[in-house]
């Protein structure tokens, strides 16, 4: 049996440095996720952003994702997809859990069992809806069996959420040891993970240091050199990229794939109609919204699901392409001066967005273009107060199902669709790809016709990148799996 060993020798340089306010070194991978340090190492199934990176660098699942966002495999070694695309047959490695205990098929399918289980009731849970049954076939191989096609399983599979464990503890690629500030990540040996073990591999990979901080102790951290990398940049604190830090590295922008937009906290008053909901769709000048950031190659969106999917059939489009701004806004004012007419009131909503210079900008943009339809527009202190609030979320598949989940009536707080969800489930035994499409489609209309969401574009997600450092690589997922910075450069 093969018992994974802490790597004492190396982290000891590492576990002065993090006890100290000294900066970041070659021997190290230093790296400040924005976020919330209690959460950094957090258990369950709804993980912050910098939870995320420690879950997938500690438990891996049966695949992975990338430094450039493609699926690798992890426990399993390989796998083959049959023509219909309803049975993935996956391989494994002849890797071990941390106590040297081989990790078998029967061993794999318990633990995905567990963890659809635990997923039920998450956006993520009905994204595995299609999954009809896991067997363990051999004493290496599992076959995950699905109701309709899913091309977007394995990037599922690759979530964090997806990681397998065994009492609390993962297979790596990494373990966790604990230090004064953050933790400390050291690669686990290549024969525990059923690969070949050079002699000298310890010499290949290096310690990363992480830390969870708000944006502006991340972005100073990097400014004065204690760290490397700055993940988990938002709109909602873009502006702070800007000061000072670009003489250290590079701001790096993903081409991120998700949802930017309002959501309807409360379907009262003036929003308690379609209609009216789309008069604010209506007013927001979304070609605007993100001039103050001067970020190129923003893309707007008036669509639930974000354009140009593999399963988007092109018969959803842009709403009110016919109509320029000035148009939209006046159709909106209409709206709301005939309901403060019925109500003698003059209408003012309430709009929650997170603290942070970028928001201040955005919220700005928003009221300007309310305002030239009449609606004024107030931050609200927190989203239950709120009349709208913002809604950013990454994308976890290229999949209309993901988008259209997100506003589910089983996990959605807000006004929602139950048509919509219907055909959604529909979708979910749809034996060919055409059909499939089609209703999700017709869903995504029924959403729009009932403007549920307000949508403004894709997510934007920011970095701070030191010069020279390798294993970062901008993607649509926005993810940056923290091994891959482990790998010493060539």
């Amino acid at each position: 049996m093969r018992v994974f060993r802490p790597l004492l020798l190396t982290l000891l340089p590492v576990l002065a440095l993090l006890g100290g306010c000294g900066s970041a070194d070659d021997a190290t991978v230093a790296v400040a996720v924005i976020g919330d340090s209690e959460r950094l190492t957090g258990e369950g199934t709804r993980l912050s952003p910098a939870g995320q990176l420690v879950r997938s660098a500690t438990r891996e699942g049966l695949v992975a994702l990338g430094p450039d966002g493609e699926v690798l495999p992890a426990i399993a070694e390989r796998w083959i997809v049959t023509d219909d695309g309803l049975s993935y047959i996956f391989r494994l490695r002849n890797s071990d859990w941390p106590d040297g205990t081989t990790i078998s098929a029967t061993d794999v399918r318990d633990r995905l069992k567990q963890n659809l289980a635990r997923l039920r009731g998450t956006s993520l849970g009905l994204d595995l809806a299609p999954v009809a049954e896991i067997r363990a076939m051999t004493g290496r191989v599992v076959e995950i069996r699905l109701t309709g096609p899913m091309p977007g399983l394995l990037q599922v599979l690759a979530q964090p959420e997806m990681g397998l464990e065994r009492a609390r503890r993962g297979a790596g690629p990494m373990l966790i040891e604990p230090a004064e500030q953050g933790i400390v990540l050291q690669p686990v040996p290549p024969s525990s993970r059923g690969l070949p073990e050079p002699e000298d591999w310890r010499e290949a990979y290096r310690a990363v240091l992480v830390r969870a901080e708000p944006a502006e102790q991340a972005v100073a951290a990097f400014d004065d050199g204690a760290v490397n990398l700055v993940l988990g940049g938002t709109v909602v604190d873009m502006p702070l990229a800007d000061t000072g830090a670009l003489s250290r590295g590079t701001i790096r922008l993903d081409a991120a794939l998700g949802l930017l937009g309002l959501e309807v906290v409360r379907a009262e008053g003036f929003l308690a109609t379609a209609a009216n909901r789309e008069a604010v769709a209506l007013a927001i000048d979304r070609d605007r919204l993100v001039q103050p950031f001067n970020i190129g190659g923003w893309v707007a969106t008036t669509r639930i699901v974000a354009p140009g999917l593999p399963d988007d059939d092109g018969s959803v489009g842009e709403r009110w392409a016919d109509l320029s701004i000035e148009e939209r806004q006046a159709r909106a004012r209409g709206r709301v001066a005939a309901w403060e007419s019925s109500t003698g009131e003059e209408l003012v909503l309430d709009v929650f967005l997170p603290a942070g210079p970028g928001s201040d900008r955005l919220f700005t943009q928003i009221a300007r273009g309310l305002a030239e339809a009449g609606i004024g527009l107030r931050r609200a202190d927190n989203p239950a107060s709120a009349d709208l609030a913002l809604k950013d979320r990454l994308a976890r598949y290229a999949g209309a199902r993901w988008f259209l989940n997100q506003f589910n009536c089983s996990i959605y707080d807000g006004p929602c669709s139950a048509g919509a969800d219907a055909l959604v489930r529909q979708s979910l035994t749809a034996k060919t790809t055409p059909e499939q499409v089609s209703l999700l489609a017709e869903a995504e209309r029924l959403m729009l016709t009932e403007n549920i969401y307000i949508p403004l574009g894709a997510p934007i997600r920011w970095s701070l990148v030191r010069g020279g450092l390798d294993g970062f690589e901008e993607n649509r997922w926005s993810v940056h799996p923290l091994f891959a910075l482990a790998e010493r450069p060539m």
